[in-house]
């Protein structure tokens, strides 16, 4: 019995042994392949970038897996939002189609994504999330919501379709932490 539990110690430890020395292999290898990347692109930090094939999609992922989205995932980026976008949550995402950001007047969009107006834009950016994770159906029950520019934005109910500061949900996505409303116009904040 002893030679048994020896045996089987010294197979255990063995076995720790290859895997302590394979995960210090796989720290080096991904210390040279991380510097190697920052230096070709530095932003590309934190949460939002840990790739992931085994869970359900984040807000974030859904966007960025939508060929409608294409423009608020670019001033996701431009704002530098991401990281915000895959906490744990629960959020609620009302995401603009392109085609409500194309109705916005001319050159808009663009003026936002300039560097010098980031603030601006996270600021728009904000006022499209709000903590919970509701479904449309669920949201016919609230007169507002607190987004998280701390501006509220109106709920309002015609017939079945329901409106977030004056933008219709056409449609939602379920994610792993919490729900894209699929908006038909860019939510504009109240000016204080």
């Amino acid at each position: 019995m002893k030679t048994t539990t020896k045996l089987r110690m010294l197979i255990g430890s063995f076995f720790m042994l290859i895997l302590f020395v394979g995960c210090k292999n796989e720290t080096k290898t991904e210390t040279t392949s991380s510097s190697t990347a920052n230096t070709k692109e530095v932003k590309r930090q934190g949460q939002a970038f840990i790739e992931d094939d085994g869970s359900t999609p984040n807000v974030l992922q859904i966007a960025i897996g939508s060929p409608d989205h294409t423009t608020l995932v670019a001033a996701v980026q431009a704002a530098e939002l991401e990281n915000a976008l895959v906490n744990a949550g629960p959020l609620m995402v009302f995401a603009p189609t392109n085609a409500a950001f194309d109705a916005l007047p001319e050159g808009t969009v663009a003026t936002l994504l300039k560097p010098e107006n980031k603030g601006d834009l996270a600021n728009i950016l904000k006022y499209h999330v709000t903590p919970g994770n509701y479904s449309k159906d669920f949201l016919k029950k609230f007169k507002k919501l607190g987004q998280a520019n701390n501006q509220d934005v109106m709920v309002e109910v015609k017939g079945d379709d329901v409106y977030v500061g004056g933008a219709k949900i056409l449609g939602s996505v379920k994610g792993g932490n919490g729900i894209v409303h699929v908006i038909d116009k860019v939510m504009l904040p109240p000016s204080e």
